[in-house]
């Protein structure tokens, strides 16, 4: 049985308290009101964060801004991009890895990323 990963607030609250950030500083840094933070902290709100005050999260705390926006149930804000910039592809690319584990999908991103890098000039 797999454990379950934490709500979006709910690891927000661990991790601001682990990194020794008051819920009143965390806000003033990531620009939100320490109410607003609060609820989001008891997952007490109908909208996430934005995208910027996530990534601002992320950044304050040293996680991962995908994990993050996951959690929020967000897509971050390249991907839409991405996938329009390839519209056949990149909708085909994602139906083909639905379901691979996280070590195939590590390894299928290592293998795109060598990809990359090969045929990148400089």
């Amino acid at each position: 049985m797999t454990a379950q990963k934490p709500k979006f607030g709910t690891f927000i609250r661990e991790r601001r308290t682990a990194k020794g950030y008051s819920l009143r500083r965390f806000a003033e840094l990531v620009g939100i009101s320490p109410t607003y933070l609060s609820h989001v902290e008891q997952d007490k709100v109908v909208t996430s964060p934005t995208a910027d005050r996530i990534q601002k999260m992320a950044d304050l705390l040293g996680e991962s801004p995908d994990e993050l926006f996951a959690m929020a149930g967000r897509v971050p804000e390249d991907l839409p991009k991405i996938i329009q910039s390839q519209p056949e592809a990149m909708p085909a690319l994602l139906r083909a890895v639905k379901g691979l584990t996280p070590e195939q999908l590590k390894k299928l991103q290592d293998q795109a990323s060598k990809m990359r890098r090969e045929g990148d000039p400089s």
